[in-house]
């Protein structure tokens, strides 16, 4: 006798619906991705074409948007190499040591970091954090002076690169934070438990089975981290105190701006091609932001597969 039953399962009313609304919001997103891509090329074509002299400053665009370019990178290089170590160590506290309800107050607190809006941060890093950075920059010059970095003169007001860097730092805590904890929970049972039953201290467990396994997820944080960090306007846009080109010295009143910056405050008394140049140098911002954002996927994909105990 031959069975009627058909090996496919019949999926009912209610997946259907999830399943096409999943679908579609996929395809809004990517259409909404497109439709910026497309305004950014469309709007920025003209600056691409335009004689140098009619660029602001009168160097052509590549010249404009160089010292914005590096000033960004710079920024977001600070924060992340700050925000990372800090970010693990508090996902190593507070999934390893801490007690469960010390864990998830002290989770919730981290996590709040990032519900403050960045106009509060760039107030509390022009207003306090750059003052009180200043006794510490002069020690850094007096001690420090021969590294490019702390070369001087130091910034009277504190408004600095580095300054800017701390600023970014903090606020892209919580992201890396959150992703080390929920990776750093998913180590599995049975390679924590081998690493304590060999002898291992809790450290060395860590150590040999944690972080390791953890690792891609964490670079995977880091990279988002790094990409909400190179686009963030009002905070850099408050606490960095502009007035020079490239450089790499930290601690001075000479620093470059970033291009979200840059046009915050530039686009309410720009017009014509001047417009258009800002909306060239976001295109620039764009396409590094979404390789970033892509390449932390990568990363993070490449674990996707692993389950962390034998079959």
């Amino acid at each position: 006798m031959t069975s009627t039953s058909s090996s496919r399962p019949v999926l009912r009313r209610g997946d259907r619906v999830f399943a096409g609304t999943a679908k579609g919001a996929g395809i809004l997103i990517m259409l909404i991705l497109a439709g910026v891509t497309v305004f950014l090329v469309v709007e920025a074509a003209p600056a691409l074409t335009a004689p140098a002299e009619d660029i602001p400053g009168g160097d052509g665009l590549a010249s404009y948007i160089a010292p914005l370019l590096f000033g960004t990178l710079l920024a977001a290089v600070i924060a992340l190499a700050l925000a990372t170590p800090l970010a693990v160590a508090i996902a190593l506290f507070i999934t390893q040591y801490a007690p469960r309800r010390l864990a998830q107050g002290l989770g919730y607190v981290v996590d709040l970091l990032a519900a403050i809006p960045s106009i509060v941060y760039g107030f509390w890093g022009v207003f306090w954090l750059a003052p009180k950075m200043v006794p510490f920059y002069r020690w850094l010059e007096d001690n420090l002076g021969f590294i490019p970095l702390f070369a001087g003169p130091t910034s009277a007001t504190g408004r600095t690169m580095l300054t800017a860097g701390l600023v970014l730092a903090i606020m892209i805590l919580p992201i890396i934070s959150a992703i080390a904890r929920e990776v750093f929970r998913q180590t599995p049972t049975l390679h924590r438990e081998a690493a304590l039953a060999l002898g291992a201290t809790r450290w060395e467990m860590i150590r040999m089975a944690v972080l390791p396994y953890g690792s891609s997820g964490v670079i995977g944080g880091a990279m988002l981290g790094l990409g909400r960090a190179l686009g963030e306007t009002m905070a850099i846009a408050l606490v960095l105190s502009v007035s020079g080109g490239i450089t790499f010295n930290l601690i001075s009143s000479g620093n470059p701006s970033t291009i979200a910056a840059n046009v915050a405050l530039q686009f309410p008394e720009s017009s014509g091609i001047d417009v258009n140049t800002l909306i060239a140098s976001g295109l620039v911002l764009f396409v590094i932001t979404f390789a970033v954002n892509m390449g932390a996927r990568a990363i993070v994909n490449r674990r996707a597969e692993f389950s962390g105990a034998g079959s």
